[in-house]
């Protein structure tokens, strides 16, 4: 019905920089909150930032200053622009999207299967 599809993930150097996106597609009405999520091993899945439709930005401290969280309304869309990436930013980064289905009123959430991203040198 409504999948999300994360790719820019990879391995990179430590300051270096990675573009994620976020792709839904299906039977899509509207999409309000865009949200990407990162989950390390061992640790909980976190948030990383959000996004609204209008588009108003929220971060985690951890990424303020070096992340920027974007969207395309037009291709139901999110981006992540990740500079100055340190190795504690290596997880798996997940996308998440709140979608209102045609024909529908609600609004369910939805994950993606997530993408890897490494920082090592």
């Amino acid at each position: 019905q409504v999948q999300l599809v994360e790719s820019g993930g990879g391995l990179v150097q430590p300051g270096g920089s990675l573009r994620l996106s976020c792709a839904a597609s299906g039977s899509i009405s509207r999409i309000t909150t865009m949200t990407w999520y990162r989950q390390a091993p061992g640790n909980q899945r976190d948030l990383v930032a959000t996004i609204t439709l209008a588009g108003g930005t929220n971060y985690a401290n951890s990424v303020k200053g070096r992340f920027t969280i974007s969207r395309d309304n037009a291709k139901n869309t999110a981006y992540l622009q990740m500079n100055s990436l340190k190795p504690e930013d290596t997880a798996v980064y997940y996308c998440n999207a709140n979608v209102q289905v045609w024909g529908g009123t609600k609004f369910y959430s939805y994950w993606g299967q997530g993408t890897q991203v490494t920082v090592s040198s």
